[in-house]
């Protein structure tokens, strides 16, 4: 295996996972995005063959590190890429966060390597693109999103034209019960505590503002082949029941656990087969109640971004993603309002080209035009204030 992203939150559970499984599962390929002093204690436990840095700016670290111990090392954005095609690769673990999961990601699919996919990015910026690839590769994507785990399993052994409907399921998040008003004031530290989930900083703040539900639902689209208006978002807080497939004689399947992702990952690692798991067994006795209500559109109006994405098509949902990332960045370091997260999107939406038709050329473009202009808006402090 290669671990795109070894050092974050669902690299760390899988390298747990790969630990308890010796002899199904080798880390062959570690690869960190620039926190260098846990990719060499990584490297030094579980002895990949390569370990690489994105940062170039790591590489004397670990190369002084590492290199005594007979592991490879490298550096940079083409040695990941790189990375995801050696032969002794036989999956590609992609945990990074945002865009810079695409370029290895495509690495991956070219070279035929089968992608246990946790970086949605990849399917909500080229979703088109990559299942085209795929289409002409031996490649297969397992997804690790447990939202996506959950419906690929419920739709194990069923037929695709009996779907009638997927119901992705969403906590709310910290800010559930708040109005629009209320979170035009809240903090960082407000947004970072997730209720149910212990995420890295990027992903929560997508959870708490529900871009990344707009997120999965353009990504379950793409896995599974079903039309957006055929994809419906439900807010369960107790985050129990990861998500749900209904089926054209009515029934509904769900697929529950606790809220713990060693089990998505260790089902996409192992390719749809069930590993043990020492994990804490789900007791819905303890549970009580599980309680279902429709998401607010009006409180949380970036879950809109999914349907404009997907009816406009094209390049929008690169835009969106780009200009979500400027603007996750700026709120994390408290130079705009959580709710400037919305109306950052929506204001790079109306100023960059449409492309149709897209090439990767076009979404690296068009990532790097979306990124140039979201940062201008907010070092101009300048970003109108749009209703959904």
């Amino acid at each position: 295996m290669a671990i795109l992203g070894s050092t974050g939150s669902i690299g760390t559970q899988a390298l747990d996972i790969i630990e308890a499984h010796p002899q199904r599962f080798k880390a062959h390929v570690l690869v960190a995005g620039r926190n260098v002093d846990l990719l060499i204690e990584q490297a030094r436990k579980h002895r990949p063959a390569l370990a690489v840095i994105a940062a170039e700016s790591g590489y004397e670290a670990l190369s002084r590190a590492l290199q005594p111990l007979g592991i490879a090392t490298a550096a940079g954005a083409q040695a990941v890429a790189d990375a995801m095609t050696l032969a002794e690769v036989d999956t590609v673990l992609t945990a990074t966060v945002g865009y810079s999961g695409l370029a290895p990601t495509i690495s991956a699919i070219k070279a035929g390597k089968d992608i246990a996919l946790a970086n949605k990015e990849t399917l909500v910026v080229a979703g088109d693109l990559v299942n085209k690839m795929l289409g002409e590769s031996t490649s297969r994507i397992y997804p690790v999103d447990s939202e996506h785990s959950a419906i690929r399993q419920c739709l194990a052994g069923e037929h695709h034209s009996a779907v009638r409907r997927l119901i992705i399921t969403a906590s709310g998040g910290p800010f559930r019960a708040m109005s629009r008003e209320q979170m035009q004031r809240v903090t960082v530290d407000q947004a970072l505590a997730h209720p149910n989930w212990h995420m890295g900083a990027k992903i929560t703040i997508d959870s708490a503002s529900m871009v990344n539900k707009a997120f999965e639902i353009i990504e379950a689209h793409w896995l599974f082949g079903i039309p957006h208006k055929c994809i419906t978002p439900v807010v369960h807080p107790q985050s129990i029941v990861h998500s749900m497939v209904e089926f054209a004689d009515g029934a509904v399947k769900a697929q529950l656990g606790t809220p713990d992702m060693h089990l998505p990952i260790s089902y996409a690692l192992a390719g749809d087969e069930r590993l043990r798991s020492q994990s804490k067994p789900l007791s819905l006795a303890d549970i009580a109640h599980l309680t279902f209500e429709a998401p607010d559109y009006d409180r949380f109006p970036c879950l809109s971004l999914a349907t404009l994405a997907l009816e406009r098509g094209g390049n929008t949902a690169c835009v969106i993603n780009a200009a979500n990332e400027v603007a996750v960045e700026a709120f994390l370091h408290r130079r705009i309002a959580f709710t400037d997260i919305y109306n950052l999107i929506r204001h790079t939406l109306e100023h960059i080209d449409f492309v149709l038709s897209p090439s990767y050329h076009d979404y690296v473009d068009t990532n790097a035009a979306a990124v140039a202009f979201a940062r201008s808006a907010v070092d101009a402090g300048a970003i109108p204030a749009y209703s959904y």
